[in-house]
């Protein structure tokens, strides 16, 4: 889907286009003849609507995209939706925004707002949404005519409820719906129209908190998993053409501590995959069904290809399908590492990093940041400074506001 909408758009300048577009959405577009380039099993997977995967908020982003175990607040749909079972407030929201490619484009923008509601001691409910827009885009003929300017965009609606089952035990589930709206209305190469991609999807979460005693020192530590994104393909064309949303298995523990009156700290480590299958190389056969082999004896490859089966067969497959074996699947697992630290439960500092193998999209890089908690608000400000390769948010601070309605409602 990607490749058609370089070949029908132009955004200010062709360069600026590509790689807002190929950064933002990954490319199924691989140059890839024969299997000596595979050596080094590079075989990326790509989904449809991948902004469901942005860390919305600063404080999952400055631990390096780790949240699936932190505690809970306005912005845990996204992360772990059962967290919310155990907030302690009643009530509060959550703004952020991120500009996307800044240092090339002053137009794709990233939003999120959220908040929740505790109905009694056992159950919260929550809701959010998410908006992605990829600014001014001008569309043109096959020979480059002007047709008509158009701002693509992206966004998906949630909402979730959190329940305890006991003192340590709670269950989430939340419910999305998604609108992809990237060239809409436009002809892709194959001669069908192009229109918007819909689709609605769940997740189903838990999360478990105790404590213990390490070394004389007490530690709060808590366990969280979320399977998100659980929901129909996308079309941009037609049924026959239909895209994996980005099925996402979330596992991550976080520790914490009170060092003494004034100073807390914690951290805690995030393991992601994608249950979405992983493409396959077709080859050049002879007429006897045999392979046929370059001049330097590696196989020719004809195409690459993605499983079309069912959501459920797609998601148990992901954990077997990877064509270099056990070692290749393993390295579609990426994980996120996060320290925080908290001054008298007023001041903030974070950092954390993210690691994916170079096979599997090569994202490394670290991220720092800082929060200030001062009765009715609390500010939270993110940095990422990326590893070998560009990042979209690199030389970007990001801010997230979070309103305690708690704190409001008492000083009136």
């Amino acid at each position: 889907m990607i490749h058609l909408l370089l070949n029908r758009f132009k955004l200010k300048q062709k360069l600026i286009l590509a790689l807002a577009i190929l950064t933002t959405f990954g490319t199924n577009a691989q140059t890839v003849n024969t299997n000596k380039d595979l050596l080094g099993q590079r075989n990326v997977i790509t989904t449809a609507a991948p902004f469901l995967l942005i860390s919305p908020d600063s404080r999952g982003a400055s631990m390096g995209d780790f949240g699936v175990a932190t505690s809970a607040d306005a912005n845990s749909i996204h992360w772990n939706a059962s967290k919310l079972a155990f907030i302690e407030d009643d009530a509060g929201i959550s703004l952020s925004a991120a500009p996307w490619l800044r240092q090339l484009v002053p137009d794709i923008w990233f939003y999120y707002l959220s908040g929740y509601k505790r109905l009694d001691k056992q159950s919260t409910v929550a809701a959010s949404m998410r908006y992605f827009t990829l600014g001014d885009i001008q569309f043109t003929d096959e020979i480059g005519n002007p047709t008509g300017n158009y701002e693509p965009k992206e966004f998906a609606f949630d909402g979730a409820y959190a329940r305890k089952l006991s003192d340590n035990l709670s269950l989430g589930v939340a419910l999305r719906f998604i609108f992809s709206d990237l060239a809409r209305g436009q002809v892709g190469s194959s001669g069908a129209t192009i229109k918007a991609g819909i689709g609605g999807a769940g997740d189903v979460s838990m999360t478990y908190k105790n404590e213990m005693e390490i070394g004389g020192k007490d530690f709060d530590y808590t366990i969280g998993g979320n399977i998100s994104n659980i929901g129909n393909k996308i079309t941009y064309t037609t049924e026959a053409n239909r895209d994996f949303i980005p099925v996402n298995m979330r596992l991550g523990t976080f520790w914490k501590t009170q060092i003494d009156e004034y100073n807390e700290i914690g951290f805690g480590v995030d393991f992601n995959k994608l249950l979405v299958p992983t493409p396959q190389y077709t080859y050049q056969l002879d007429s006897n069904g045999s392979r046929v082999q370059d001049t330097d004896g590696f196989d020719i490859i004809t195409g690459r290809t993605i499983d079309d089966g069912p959501l459920i067969q797609g998601m148990l497959s992901s954990f077997g399908d990877a064509p270099g074996g056990f070692r290749e699947e393993m390295k579609e697992f990426t994980y996120s590492v996060g320290l925080e630290y908290w001054y008298a439960k007023q001041f903030a500092l974070r950092a954390g990093y993210f690691h994916e193998a170079e096979t599997k999209g090569a994202r490394k890089y670290a991220t720092f940041g800082a929060g200030l908690k001062y009765k009715v608000f609390q500010i939270d400000a993110a940095y990422l400074q990326p590893f070998a390769r560009r990042h979209p948010l690199q030389n970007t601070i990001r801010f997230s506001l979070l309103f305690d309605l708690d704190a409001f409602r008492d000083q009136n």
